[in-house]
């Protein structure tokens, strides 16, 4: 066998290995489009993501909400923090990760090691005493627990990402424009925040993501029902006493998550640049 037919053969394999994977991983979200069709009896039929009889009765179910308040008034209610977490969140990670790439103040090495201590505490030690502070500053039953830490660069991932990336920038960049006369903001507004776009991209999609899918904080700081994030309303149509309306459940899982999906595959490029950029920055 020549070198050429060896390369031809190792690159048919390799396809044929992401095929199978690449089916693998996508099958369950085929199924459950095909599942939100089928009849909550159907379901557990078989595997086939085909529905027999298609019906749109999940669908219609779903939107019915609960109390007067439909899907997409808890949607709604999603993205009231979502999104100004994300904004605050791209903010002040890239502020905080070029104070630590560029600037030399007292204490910056243990700051910076305190800072990436936080990566090590688990997000459920911090329940009880970030419900406490929030209790007594009188936050709670609002969406500032969720939001203002964010401003405050409490996510210590984002700031360490950007600081990798922005590791890997030219000094010189920013010295030229201190030259032509920018100042410090100026010098980030203009030569650095164009050339971390993908990583920033990259972390307003990883927060976006996670926040839209988050659970644990709206269930603990949020008391009122009309204010539930569709997450916990997801949780509320499951009602163990009379059965699950699975269908249902997963229509309205369908129709959650497709904001999430329509701004990943529209950044698509951006993230895959960001993500490669800080795995080989620093």
């Amino acid at each position: 066998m020549t070198r050429e037919q060896r390369n031809l053969m190792n690159l048919i394999l390799r396809y044929i290995v992401l095929i199978v994977v690449g089916v693998i991983m996508i099958y369950p979200l085929v199924w459950m489009v095909g599942a939100s069709f089928k009849t909550n009896s159907e379901i557990f039929s078989g595997i086939n993501f085909i529905p027999i009889n298609p019906t749109l009765d999940g669908y219609r179910r779903g939107f019915a909400g609960y109390e007067g308040m439909t899907l997409l008034h808890f949607m709604g209610n999603t993205y009231k923090f979502v999104i100004p977490k994300v904004i605050v969140t791209v903010v002040s990670a890239t502020l905080t990760a070029y104070g630590f790439a560029r600037f030399q103040f007292i204490g910056k090495k243990f700051s910076f090691m305190v800072l990436l201590s936080t990566l090590f505490l688990p997000q459920v030690v911090l329940n009880v005493p970030q419900y406490i502070l929030f209790n007594q500053i009188g936050w709670l039953d609002s969406y500032l627990p969720i939001v203002i830490p964010s401003l405050l660069a409490g996510d210590t991932y984002f700031v360490y990402m950007l600081i990798q990336f922005l590791r890997g920038i030219p000094k010189e960049l920013e010295e030229a424009a201190e030259i032509d006369g920018c100042n410090v903001l100026q010098r980030l507004w203009f030569v650095i925040v164009p050339m971390l776009k993908p990583s920033i991209v990259s972390c307003a999609l990883f927060q976006f993501m996670w926040a839209s899918n988050d659970f644990m904080g709206p269930l603990i700081y949020v008391n009122t029902v009309a204010k539930y994030p569709v997450s916990i309303f997801l949780r509320m149509s499951m009602d163990a006493e009379v059965g699950f309306e699975w269908n249902r459940v997963l229509a309205m899982s369908l129709l959650a998550i497709i904001p999430s999906l329509v701004v990943f595959f529209a950044a698509q490029n951006s993230f895959v640049d960001g993500i490669a950029a800080g795995g080989v920055k620093g």
